[in-house]
């Protein structure tokens, strides 16, 4: 957590995102990377049109003078923070802003979505979260601190999740937080529990994992699932893995921890496998 991205938009929520990152950023010596993206219409970013020349500069100062707002912020004091304006859409500049910078981690404010919204909209912070290859912070609320003592990390123990489970251990290793393995046991794909222990056990045999726990919990699906279990362990932060689904595979069928970036309040942070 070296170098930290933190996409803003000036909103309220983009502010709760910082105040995490700044507070990571002086925990582990790091550095903030904070973002702004322009998204103009064409006509506006025409270098060849001059007429609309003041109309685009008034968005540069207006996004300097946000800059210079936050810089005095006294949650940022003593963290060195980049700023940068670029102008492309907010997930492809993000991508551009992760590679350019070595980034290791984003952070971003979402509202969340719903309904119809989510459906056929979704949020920009989705599209982050089933693009990125690093790992995303979503962050909904304000918090006074980060302090993470208890992480939970859903996974349905296939092949796949083993490397994403690696990098989640690190973030646990590195927050100083006990690492909460979770099995969801659906009607739809039960397993007894000597089945599911059985599966978990073989899955993390010879791993190496420390300060971790095993848990099986029961619910009609496996975001209600990882909801509930969050609440009743009174857990910091929600990890998941995410496939990046794309087009009609995405529609079709779904990702779990996209539905978690837009219904839970807690904090969920999410691997690419």
């Amino acid at each position: 957590m070296q170098k930290i991205l933190v996409p803003t938009d000036f909103s309220q929520q983009a502010e709760f995102a910082l105040k995490v990152a700044a507070n990571l950023a002086k925990k582990y010596n790091g550095e903030i990377y904070l973002l702004h993206l322009l998204e103009m219409p064409l006509h506006l970013t025409n270098s060849g049109s001059a007429k609309h020349l003041p109309e685009s500069l008034f968005f540069i100062k207006l996004a300097e003078k946000n800059f210079n707002e936050i810089a005095e912020r006294p949650y940022l004091e003593g963290v060195t923070v980049h700023q940068e304006v670029a102008y492309e859409e907010i997930y492809e500049g993000i991508q551009a802003a992760v590679k350019s910078n070595n980034i290791d981690l984003v952070i971003m404010g979402s509202h969340g979505a719903s309904g119809f919204k989510e459906m056929f909209i979704g949020s920009n912070t989705e599209k982050v979260v089933r693009t990125s290859e690093i790992p995303v912070l979503v962050i909904k609320n304000e918090h006074d601190g980060f302090e993470i003592n208890d992480f939970v990390f859903a996974l349905d123990f296939s092949e796949e999740c083993k490397t994403t489970l690696v990098k989640a251990h690190q973030f646990a290793t590195n927050v100083g937080a006990t690492l909460h393995l979770l099995f969801i046991n659906t009607v739809a794909d039960f397993k007894t529990s000597s089945e599911a222990n059985t599966m978990m056990n073989n899955f993390i045999k010879d791993m190496g994992l420390e300060n971790y726990t095993l848990n099986i919990f029961n619910d009609h699906s496996v975001e209600k699932g990882i909801l509930n279990f969050s609440r009743d362990s009174n857990a910091q932060l929600i990890g998941m893995s995410t496939h990046g689904r794309k087009g009609l595979a995405h529609f079709f069928n779904g990702s779990i921890s996209e539905d978690l970036v837009n219904h839970a309040q807690r904090p969920v942070i999410t691997f690419k496998i």
